[in-house]
This record gives structure tokens, sequence and C-alpha cells, in this order.
């Protein structure tokens, strides 16, 4: 049985004592399982998401012809231990220019820009195709890059769908900028130590600079002769129960104890928490320290304070936690550089705008830069444009405002298949939320708030 079509949040009454465990990193496994399939032995990634993005990419990989084995692992639903066996830089299936092999990659950045850059290195012709949003994603950069190094790309638009004639590694130079999405870049340097591609990366700001340089650490990590790689917890989505750590009930505790704006003494924690020296979202803690402590500062004090927070500075897929939980911070907060978000899953920044409004929050979007007020909010219906971030933010918002209800919730499986079941999960395992259908008012019991998606 799926879940509603939508689904209403009742507040938090109190403060909840929680560890809360979230997936491995998207960003990460769909790195891991590439570079699991260039390598020239058995590698075991240990903590690896199982999600709708990775379970495209496992999916796509067994088409090529890589032997992958997929295996629960005890301590978290939405993870897996998956065994890859590498051959060494050969892709073992491809198609024919009357039969292309053909690969789906949903609405999967990361599997759409990284296979692309592997079936080059097949011997085939390969077809690549996925969902409407996905085809209306930018790729220019890449296949450009690719054409570069000689390989036939066959698109009348530059998107997806396309039709790529792999011709095997073959030594090269090429130039990709990373001015719309790191992505195409970090494609090629997964792939260039076999290929033998010198990969120059142009348009480098801060906002791509940590994906980049995960994609170099992890190519320097990686034990590319067989061996165990561990994924890291997924920060973006951690950053969605250190959200859940109220203000109000940070500001009081604050009243009391100074210390208390340590975020290793908050009610709710995320086990495992990861450094920052691999996802750029690992910083968000620091970043809702600093608005908890800007809004105990004005608080009952009459004078404005404002702050920025940026995307290329600051954060990554997380700057939209902070963005929807803007409004209760009692701070004006400025979020810039924001166009990457008018790429992915849905055209995030005018999306966030208009359903923070509906909730009553007074938002301004100018240019790429999103100004929010401090606001008194109130209930409404979220859509949530098939995005499973925008689900999972709103979600969290419906903890501290009543009457939230959020559209299409499944689509949280693209990356936090079970991220429901944990907000519905009695402490200290799950938040202990009340989750109830919005059309019947049934509650849902927290066992039956998993996507299917996900099972092996």
């Amino acid at each position: 049985m799926g879940l509603p079509e939508c689904i209403a949040i009742e507040p938090l009454t109190g403060p909840v004592e929680a560890r809360i465990t979230v997936p491995g990193s998207k960003s990460i496994t769909n790195r891991a399982l590439v570079l699991g399939a260039l390598s020239r032995g058995e590698v075991t990634l240990t903590g690896a998401l199982w999600s709708e993005d990775t379970r495209i990419m496992v999916e796509a990989l067994r088409r090529l012809g890589f032997e992958l084995e997929v295996e629960p692992e005890p301590e978290e639903p939405c993870n897996r231990r998956i065994h890859v066996r590498g051959r060494g830089g050969e892709v073992p299936c491809g198609g024919t220019p009357e039969r292309p092999l053909e690969l789906y990659v949903g609405n999967a950045g990361t599997a759409a820009r990284f296979l692309a850059a592997l079936v080059a290195l097949g011997r085939g012709v390969y077809r690549l195709y996925g969902t409407e949003r996905m085809h209306q994603r930018p790729q220019a950069p890449l296949f450009g890059a690719l054409r570069q190094l000689g390989y036939r790309i066959e698109t009348p638009n530059d998107r997806l769908p396309v039709v790529i004639h792999g011709t095997g590694p073959r030594s090269g130079a090429c130039t990709v900028s990373v001015a719309e999405s790191s992505q195409f870049a970090s494609a090629l340097l997964l792939c260039a130590p076999c290929a033998g591609w010198e990969v120059e990366v142009t348009g480098e700001n801060p906002e791509e600079s940590p994906y980049v340089a995960m994609t170099l650490r992890l190519r320097e990590q990686f034990p590319g002769g067989g061996g165990v790689f561990a994924v890291e917890p997924d920060a973006s989505s951690g950053s969605y129960f250190w959200a859940a750590n109220d203000p109000e009930w940070l500001w009081a505790r604050l009243d009391e104890d100074p210390a208390a704006l340590d975020p290793t003494g908050w009610p709710v924690q995320v086990r495992h928490w990861p450094g920052p020296e691999l996802q750029v979202d690992a910083r968000f803690p620091g970043v809702w320290q600093m608005l908890v402590a800007a809004g105990h500062a004005v608080r009952g004090r009459g004078y404005p304070m404002e702050l920025e927070i940026s995307r290329e500075r600051d954060l990554g897929d997380a700057i939209l936690t902070a963005i929807v939980m803007a409004p209760l911070c009692g701070v004006v907060c400025r979020f810039t550089d924001l166009r990457r978000l008018r790429l992915q899953e849905c055209e995030r920044v005018v999306a966030l705008r208009t359903e923070l409004s509906r909730c009553g929050a007074r938002v301004e979007e100018r240019g790429d830069t999103l100004t929010v007020w401090p606001s008194r909010l109130h209930g409404a219906e979220v859509q949530t444009y098939q995005d499973h971030r925008m689900a999972m933010c709103f979600a969290i918002l419906g903890l501290k405002v009543g009457g939230m209800r959020i559209q299409n919730p499944a689509c949280v499986a693209k990356t936090f298949p079970d991220f429901l079941v944990k907000l519905a999960a009695p402490p200290p395992a799950g938040l202990g939320a009340r989750i109830r259908d919005a059309r019947t008012g049934d509650v849902l019991e927290a066992s039956g708030l998993g996507v299917d998606e996900y099972a092996l």
C-alpha cells in the first residue's frame, strides 16, 4: 500500500530527545558506484544509499554488464552493502546504431551525467533518456567536452535524450565549464584515469568547488584495486533533523544556559555526523546555530538584524532547509547565489518563494536572491513539484506550524525513502510526530510510511 496523495503533519508539542540515523550520501554513493565499476577488482561499498537515484545507477550499471550484488544493512533501512566487480575501465555491453543500448536515468542528475561519460568508454552505441524534467536540464558542457575528446554525441538540442557512440578509452584533452553544474566536471574526472583524459575545469566558483573537490578526494581515497569503501551519511538529509531543533525551544534554554547554543547538546541529534571534508552540507549545524543565536540576540529587543547565507560560500542543497525555516528565526535572512537551484529537480527558487508565501511568509525574489522576513506562519497545502527536498523541508516546517499538508510525499524516495518513518517513529530513533492522511484524517502508522522504491 502506497502513501496517500497528501499527508498532514501535526506539530510536536515540545522538545523531543532523539538520535536519528540518516542514509548514506547520494553524491558519494553514485560516485563510488562508478569508481567501483572502473576498478580492477571487487569493491564493497558499505553504508551506500538505496533510493530512487542510486537504484537507477545500479540498474544502469547492470544493463551495461557490470556485476553488482546488493545486501541490506541492519542499522539503516535505506542503506545497502553493495559489491561491485570492476572491469578496469572496460564497459562490457553496448548496442548498435540500429538498436542502441537504452539506459533510463529518471530525474537523477548524477546518473545522467556520470553515465554519459562512462559509456563513452564502451564499444557500442548507447541512448540515455529520463523524465520530462531531466530532458529540460542542461547537458551541453558535458557533451561538448566529450566531442572535444573525439566521441560522437547525437542530440538535437544538447539535452537528453542523447545517443552516445562509445569507442573505448582514447587519450585526449578537453575543457568543461561548471557554471551550471559541477556534475559535468565530476563525470569526466571519475573516468579520466582509465580513459587517459586530461580535463581542464573552467567557470569554477566556490559554489561548485566543493563537489569537484569531493570527486577528486574520492578518486584518491577509493580502493581502485579492490577492497572496502565506507559511504558517509548524507549531510543534506541530516539537515532536516538538525532543523527539527526549534528556535523557540533553544531560545528558552539559552535564557538559562549560554552553552545550550552548542549543537552537541541539542535535543535532536544526527548520529555519525560527518566532517566537512567531503560534504559541504556538513556545515549545516553551524549555520543553524548562527541563525538561532542571531534570533536570540534580537528577540524582544526591537532592533533589526540581517544575515546573509550564500550557496556559493556556506551550504549546498541544505540551503533549502535554511530557507524554509528562516521565517521562524527572528531575523531577516538573505539567501544569495541561488541560480543553480533553478536548474535542479524543479525551479526551486520560484517553488520556495511560492510555497513559503502560501504559508504566510514574507519572501522577496530579486535576481538569484531570496530575502525572507520573520513571519507569523499558518498551515497550507504545499505543492512539492515532484521534488524530494521540497517535500522534506516543508514536512519539518509542519513539526512547528499547525495545519501543514504535503502533496505527493512519496517523492522523498529519490534520496530518503524512510524519511517519514523517522518523523513518526517513537523517540529516540524517531521524532514521534503524528502524520495523517490529509483526505480521510486517518493516523498513519510509522511502519507504513516507508516508500516501496527502496525494496531489494
